[in-house]
């Protein structure tokens, strides 16, 4: 199933949001640590310019932390970025973002010349967590589905530094479909524009190729089986996914390992790598097995 989701405030939210760039000093882009090329929006390198832009790897705890690290590695070789890994919700972690801005753009953030920065992401990144915690309250609508931020508004934070933010954009075009099924494996895509069957099986044969011992772990299993297909039934049968007379309830069954999938359940992963040599030979360093 081809995977489609671009809800209709995005497009007008963009043109307004290239337009505002030009009165910003730094822009922060929150992205999903365990994906972090697709959940980026590449039209943000076109419409920055040359503004400074952070590159906030979220969700750094459910993340593999040899592919985060070279991650970091290969955005900090692009002019003008820099990359920090963090979990939203953590102030210490917020911190070290605001000393970031301000080592950035060292000019501003003086009476008369606050320091601008946008905050920028994709749905379901963190990026309204990330505010609230930078502000200390709730100023940003949060919730566990795509798309809730849907208007932007400006935060002073009354440190120096005035947030502007801005709705949660997906890039029109979503042809590339491996990208969408990662979107869809983290959470980022709408349920009423994925089959989660599909997604799920494509998580599965994902997992079961890059992470076979953290599948082993968490479904109690000496072997994997052969297929994706039968791996989503050992799941369903392991999490009491059954339909009258113990058939296995395929859509119940991929549903609920895409939910333990994103909160960490099976331990912490990364949904692509670096395409440069030199960083993906980082993630190939051993996997750390964290189940509860």
């Amino acid at each position: 199933m081809a995977i489609r989701w671009y809800p209709g405030h995005m497009g007008k939210a963009q043109e307004k949001m290239a337009e505002a760039i030009r009165k910003i000093d730094v822009i922060i882009e929150v992205l999903d640590a365990r994906l972090p090329s697709s959940s980026s929006n590449h039209q943000l390198d076109e419409m920055r310019r040359n503004k400074p832009c952070i590159k906030v790897l979220n969700k750094n705890d459910l993340a593999d932390p040899a592919v985060t690290k070279a991650w970091i590695r290969h955005f900090e070789q692009e002019e003008g970025v820099s990359a920090l890994p963090l979990s939203a919700r953590l102030h210490a972690d917020a911190k070290q973002l605001i000393k970031l801005c301000q080592k950035t753009v060292p000019h501003r953030g003086r009476p008369g010349w606050p320091l601008r920065v946008m905050v920028f992401g994709i749905p379901n990144t963190g990026k309204s967590t990330l505010i609230n915690t930078l502000a200390g309250k709730c100023m940003a609508k949060v919730g566990d589905k795509p798309a809730v931020t849907t208007c932007g508004q400006q935060i002073d934070l009354r440190n120096g530094i005035v947030l502007s933010d801005t709705p949660g954009i997906l890039w029109p075009n979503m042809d590339d479909q491996d990208v969408a099924y990662r979107l869809a494996t983290s959470g980022a895509i709408g349920a009423s524009a994925l089959d989660y069957t599909c997604v799920g099986l494509f998580a599965a044969e994902y997992m079961m190729g890059r992470y076979p011992e953290l599948m082993k772990v968490r479904y109690k299993l000496s072997e994997l089986p052969e297929t994706p297909t039968d791996m989503i039934e050992v799941i369903g049968r392991r999490l009491g996914c059954l339909m009258a007379g113990g058939t296995i309830d395929v859509h119940r069954a991929a549903e609920a390992f895409l939910r333990e999938l994103r909160a960490g359940k099976l331990g912490r992963i990364s949904l692509e790598e670096p395409l440069h040599p030199a960083d993906s030979a980082a993630a190939d360093e051993e996997v750390p097995v964290l189940v509860d």
